[in-house]
């Protein structure tokens, strides 16, 4: 875990201006998550809180190891949400068009600010960012957005019993790795998932937004009574390894195309 020192220099939900005025920074990161259930014992910010920590993990570990400064913003806790989420209580379902704006807007104050490389860092899997990141190429071609899902990284097969969709085994173990304190285990359901009857919808032949209602008696999709700190704490190391040399790569590479580093970051 990063320590208080490690959060006044990389974590900007902590830090104050006094700690970074004079300070130069080659690297934004972006936590962004949803405001939904996550079945009935974790927290409705999962999916940002996990991205948040790991990212200010990481950081901090690059902090001290190499002396690179990146910062890690506050995460955004707006999602896409699909039917069947929308009518649970408080879920809140933010469209493209506003999650567009308030990506541009982040990225046109750090553009205005000198900055020209942000990662964003995705922790929930109804968020696409793709064209978001293609658009603002266009209006800002000298400024470079990466997108990594933190769920994406790393494979869960050989961390965990059951694979997770939803509120499972993986991110109930990272939820007890890192906020224990946040999961509510005596109230968890067993995440049972039920298919598609199109068949040709379940081998990915084609795509369309499942109704949670149908889908899910939880809203998980996964099972997460075989979570344990123990399989957060081994399967986010995994993580943090990549986004550690991730973070190094996005801020001391002069030219992401060769292997020149910036000398003057």
């Amino acid at each position: 875990m990063y320590t208080l020192d490690d959060a006044d220099a990389i974590d900007l939900s902590r830090c104050c201006y006094g700690d970074l005025k004079e300070t130069p920074y080659a690297l934004a990161v972006l936590p962004w998550g949803a405001t939904e259930p996550h079945n009935l014992h974790l927290p409705y910010l999962t999916d940002a809180l996990i991205a948040q920590q790991l990212g200010i993990e990481a950081a901090a570990r690059l902090w001290r190891k190499r002396g690179v400064r990146v910062m890690v913003l506050p995460p955004i806790t707006l999602g896409s949400q699909n039917p069947g989420q929308w009518n649970k209580p408080f879920c809140i379902h933010t469209r493209y068009e506003t999650q567009r704006a308030i990506l541009g807007d982040c990225v046109a104050s750090l553009h205005r600010q000198g900055m020209r490389r942000l990662v964003l860092l995705n922790g929930h899997g109804g968020n696409s960012f793709r064209n978001m990141v293609r658009d603002l190429a266009f209006e800002y071609p000298d400024f470079t957005i990466a997108v990594a899902n933190t769920f994406d990284i790393i494979p869960q097969e050989g961390y965990f019993e059951k694979r997770d969709d939803h509120a499972g085994e993986m991110e109930s173990s990272l939820m007890l790795h890192y906020y224990p304190e946040l999961v509510r285990s005596s109230y968890a359901g067993n995440g049972t998932a039920h298919p598609f009857a199109a068949q040709r919808l379940n081998d990915h032949t084609a795509w369309l937004p499942r109704q949670w209602d149908r889908v899910s008696e939880d809203t998980g999709i996964g099972d997460p009574h075989k979570a344990s700190a123990e399989k957060g704490a081994r399967y986010a190391e995994a993580i943090l390894l990549r986004l550690e040399s991730l973070f190094e790569e996005m801020a001391t590479l002069e030219d992401l195309y060769t292997s020149e580093t910036a000398t003057t970051r």
